[in-house]
C-alpha cells in the first residue's frame, strides 16, 4: 500500500509530518547483496514496517499500537495492485530479482506460477494494464491491497482516500491476496471483487474479498511502495492481513478493472523491498 495522493493527501502529511527513513535486507544471496550495497543507517524510532516474510513470526519492534477493527466494520477507500508480491511466503517464495532499483520487476512470485499450462499462458490479444514500466502477462505474480478506513470516507483514488479534514489519522486496515494471473476465463473474475457501491450496515465494502486462500496472517506494519527502504522509513501505522496461498485470477477480467474502477487505477504498482531486520518488525501473534 503507498498511494498518497490529491489534495486530502496534503492534509495526511500536514497531520502527520511525513518524514524519512527504511528499506531491507533480503534473504537470498542477491537480496543479500543488494542490501550491502545499499548501506546506511537502519532508521530508528519508527513502529514495525511492511512487508515482511509472514512465515517468519520474529520481530523486535517495541513501537505498538491497536489492531484495527474487522474490515467489515471499516470503510472500503481504496483498492490497488502491486507487480509481483511485496510480502513473502511458503506459497509465493520464488525471488523475481533486483529488478531496476527502484520497485519493478522485483518482489516475489507464486509458486503455481510455473506450473501453469500452455493454455493459462497463452498471449492475450491486447495489452493488459499497460504503465510505464510495462504491462501484465499471463504467468505475472499480483499482490492487491484492499485498504480500508475507520474514517466515514467514500472508495477514491489513493491513501488521500482513506481520510477526511476531520479524520487525519484514522485507523487503517489492509486485506491482502496474491494471485497468479492466467489466460482462462474460468478463474477467477477479479470484476467480482471490485466495488460497485456497496455498502454493509453502513460500510463500503468490496463485492467479495477471497476467503478460501488461507487463514490470513494479521499484524502491525506500515504502508508500502519502493519509496521506503531501511532507512526511510514509513511513518504510517497499519495492520495488515495477507492470506498465505495464491490463487488464480483471470487476465482478461484484471485489464477490463483496469479500463474503468472508482479508483482511477489503470496498472500495477511497484514493490518495496522486503523487510527482514526484526528492529523494524513486529511479533506476529
Amino acid at each position: 500500500m503507498n498511494l498518497i495522493s490529491g489534495s486530502k493527501a496534503g492534509v495526511l502529511a500536514a497531520c502527520i509530518g511525513l518524514v524519512s527513513g527504511l528499506a531491507i535486507s533480503g534473504t537470498g544471496a542477491a537480496e543479500g547483496l543488494h542490501a550491502q550495497a545499499k548501506g546506511g543507517e537502519v532508521c530508528e524510532g519508527f513502529g514495525p514496517q511492511t512487508p515482511r516474510d509472514i512465515d517468519d513470526r520474529k520481530g523486535e519492534n517495541r513501537r505498538v499500537f491497536t489492531m484495527a477493527p474487522d474490515y467489515r466494520q471499516m470503510n472500503l477507500c481504496n483498492i490497488h495492485f502491486h507487480k509481483n508480491a511485496e510480502h513473502k511466503a511458503r506459497a509465493f517464495s520464488i525471488y523475481a530479482g533486483e529488478g531496476d532499483g527502484h520497485g519493478h520487476e522485483s518482489g516475489y512470485q507464486c509458486n503455481i506460477s510455473k506450473r501453469l499450462t500452455a493454455s493459462e499462458l497463452a498471449p492475450t490479444a491486447k495489452p493488459i494494464c499497460k504503465g510505464e514500466h510495462g504491462e501484465l502477462k499471463p504467468g505475472d505474480t499480483i499482490e492487491v491491497h484492499w485498504v480500508h478506513s475507520s474514517c466515514d470516507v467514500k472508495p477514491g483514488n489513493g491513501l488521500g482516500s482513506c481520510l477526511s479534514a476531520s479524520c487525519a489519522n484514522p485507523a487503517l486496515r489492509v486485506e491482502t491476496q496474491v494471485f497468479t494471473v492466467v489466460n482462462d476465463p474460468r478463474a477467477l473474475d477479479f470484476m467480482t471483487l471490485d466495488y460497485k457501491g456497496r455498502t454493509v450496515k453502513g460500510y463500503h465494502q468490496a463485492n467479495a474479498i477471497p476467503s478460501n486462500t488461507g487463514k490470513p496472517v494479521t499484524f502491525l506494519g506500515s504502508t508500502t511502495g519502493p519509496k521506503y527502504s531501511d532507512q526511510t522509513c514509513s511513518p504510517l501505522q497499519v495492520t495488515w492481513s495477507v492470506r498465505p496461498n495464491c490463487a488464480k485470477v483471470d487476465i482478461s477480467s484484471v485489464g477490463k478493472w483496469c479500463e474503468q474502477n472508482a479508483f482511477g487505477e489503470d496498472h500495477a504498482h511497484g514493490v518495496r523491498k522486503l523487510v527482514t531486520n526484526p528492529g523494524l518488525l513486529s511479533t506476529i501473534k
